[in-house]
């Protein structure tokens, strides 16, 4: 199956049930990505060049990170083309398993699991894991849920 695999209907939905798709392409977690991460989580975080600022960055505080990059990777993965809008609905069953230090390289994989179509929606669950190069376990896993209005 070739990425990212276009969704264009519930059918199309219905056809990956189950099937990983990915792993997409290796993403480096520069001191660069964590510094801006943490300057729009933490209004706290010294600036660069400024007092306290530091070219050692770590991800302690920013467990978060490889989370929050799973809706950029999913573009490599797959494309939502179906219904009028797609929202995001929340996520369920988020662990942080595994710390990702700056310059770790992550990539992303997913699992669609069986939309449930409503009246003029489908709610569309789907399992994500990032995984770290050379690591035993994953950086993080979660359920994403996308709300997709049919019209």
């Amino acid at each position: 199956m070739s990425l990212p695999v276009v969704l264009r209907s519930v059918a199309d939905l219905a056809a990956v049930v189950g099937h990983e798709l990915g792993p997409g392409p290796w993403l480096t977690i520069d001191p660069r990505r964590v510094r801006a991460f943490h300057g729009s989580t933490d209004p706290a975080a010294p600036a660069p060049g400024g007092a306290g600022y530091s070219e050692q960055v770590t991800t302690d505080r920013g467990h978060y990170l490889p989370l929050v990059l799973i809706s950029s990777m999913a573009a490599d993965l797959y494309d939502l083309q179906l219904g009028s809008a797609r929202l995001n609905y929340g996520l369920d069953r988020v662990r942080f398993t595994d710390p990702v230090p700056v310059g770790a390289r992550v990539r992303l994989r997913c699992t669609l699991a069986e939309p449930r179509v409503r009246e003029g929606s489908v709610l569309v669950p789907i399992d994500f894991v990032v995984d770290r190069e050379g690591a035993d376990r994953p950086a993080c896993i979660a359920r994403k849920l996308s709300l997709v209005l049919l019209d």
